[in-house]
């Protein structure tokens, strides 16, 4: 894995043992990623309501979206709410089932949050940049994720 993604997997696994809830040591984990990476230009956690079958926005970084809740199935989001795969666009007008958060948004990634084996939620990454996501940010996503699912157990 990039040197860079090391570096913030240990950073993230720093964030996640203050003394601090779990919601504010997702919004550094946000704020840090965004910071760091050039091409995430907007880093949120989504969470599942499982029973309402909707998502719901908690800690995010970036401009601020009127997407604040999503129903499964519907945008990248709302497809890995349901395939509880990990989702890389490349190209997010390409995509049929895209809901907009802004214009200035090209690619995206959503990695599931699993715990205990049940997808609780994700975390969403839009970039600026067509094609920026590789399968090493996928890899550090889904790696990071696993140290983010001990907050809920």
């Amino acid at each position: 894995m990039h040197t860079l993604y090391t570096t913030l997997l240990e950073e993230a696994t720093h964030i996640l043992t203050k003394e601090v809830s779990v919601t504010e040591k997702l919004q550094s984990i946000c704020d840090l990623l965004e910071e760091k990476v050039s091409h995430y230009d907007w880093v949120g956690f989504y969470f599942a309501d499982a029973e309402k079958r909707l998502l719901h926005l908690g800690p995010y970084t970036g401009e601020a979206t009127d997407h604040t809740v999503i129903p499964f199935g519907k945008g990248i989001c709302g497809q890995v709410a349901e395939s509880n795969q990990t989702f890389l666009v490349d190209d997010v007008n390409a995509q049929s089932n895209y809901i907009a958060c802004s214009m200035t948004v090209k690619s995206e990634i959503v990695v599931p949050l699993f715990v205990e084996g049940k997808n609780i939620g994700q975390i969403d990454i839009d970039s600026h940049t067509l094609r920026a996501f590789t399968q090493e940010d996928q890899q550090f996503l889904e790696t990071l994720n696993e140290k983010i699912a001990s907050l809920y157990v």
